[in-house]
């Protein structure tokens, strides 16, 4: 195999014409250069440099090699200097996958903090779903992904094969049209208090955890209105078309008109993580974003 230095090595005796003067410019011994030019011509097996008098003169072969030495030198030096730059966070790639409510609330305040501290980073961004968001991960579609999930929920997903960056927990509350009953409240509401309301739903995952949570409290929930779209929850229930129960979470970038938000007993919790495989938590720029992801959501008081 053929060795960097070795080649280093060749072009300083074809630029000088003696091992002597090739061990000079490189700041080694006379013999020292002899015994990697051997090795060089052991590795591609043919020589390479033979005496001419007091000069040392290329072969064709060595010509050759020389002609393709300074390419490949270049080549290396640029590899060394990117590699260089990731690692000391000058330049790097993260591919982010979010969903909705933390791509609007956790994310930008993360992203703003890493360009200010890595502006040679880039970040993409992407929304999706759990569990389609996971499986981005696992199958090398993306870098860190924000997921959540309901602990304690019936085949609730487990991440034993991720590594897992729990950000923060935070409850669900109750959303109801300003007229209703229990908008004047100052107390929780019960969930059974709303059995016979019509509901809007969110995400399949969020729906299916509402029935399951419905279930516990007695009664089966009549859902009229299904939306992944957070706003569009809040816009139905401000119409008075139903109930909804939301992650807090997703009511700070939306403005809840014409609905009031109630406290909701017993409490209902949902676990917001960061994901990424077990490899890609040692680079750099993607251990940063994890870092700023955990330290956006340290700066929130949801309980």
């Amino acid at each position: 195999m053929i060795e960097a230095r070795h080649l280093r090595v060749l072009r300083a005796v074809a630029a000088t014409g003696s091992f002597s003067a090739a061990g000079r410019r490189l700041g080694c011994t006379q013999p020292a250069v002899s015994q990697q030019i051997k090795a060089l011509e052991g590795s591609v097996g043919t020589p390479l440099v033979v005496r001419s008098g007091r000069a040392m003169r290329l072969t064709q072969a060595g010509e050759a090699l020389v002609r393709h030495a300074g390419g490949i030198l270049a080549g290396l030096t640029a590899a060394e200097e990117e590699i260089a730059a990731i690692a000391g966070l000058r330049a790097g790639r993260v591919r982010l996958v979010s969903f909705p409510s933390a791509s609007s609330t956790l994310v930008p305040t993360a992203l703003a903090a890493l360009r200010a501290a890595h502006p040679g980073t880039r970040v993409s961004l992407e929304e999706a779903e759990p569990p389609d968001s996971v499986e981005m991960l696992r199958g090398g579609e993306c870098d860190v992904t924000l997921a959540f999930r309901y602990p304690g929920a019936p085949g609730a997903e487990e991440w034993d094969d991720l590594v897992v960056r729990t950000l923060l927990t935070e409850r669900l509350v109750a959303l109801v049209p300003e007229r209703h009953p229990l908008a004047a409240r100052s107390d929780a509401v019960a969930l059974g208090e709303l059995a016979d309301e019509p509901w809007i739903s969110g995400c399949p995952r969020c729906r299916g955890r509402l029935v399951e949570v419905c279930a516990d409290a007695g009664f089966t929930p009549r859902i009229d209105f299904a939306t992944d779209d957070h706003a569009a929850v809040v816009g139905l229930v401000g119409a008075g078309l139903g109930v909804a129960v939301v992650p807090q979470l997703a009511l700070e970038s939306v403005r809840p008109r014409h609905a009031r938000v109630r406290a909701l007993e017993p409490a209902v919790r949902r676990e917001i993580v960061a994901l990424t495989l077990p490899d890609l938590s040692q680079v750099p720029a993607i251990a940063a974003t994890l870092e700023r992801l955990d330290s956006a959501a340290q700066d929130r008081t949801i309980g």
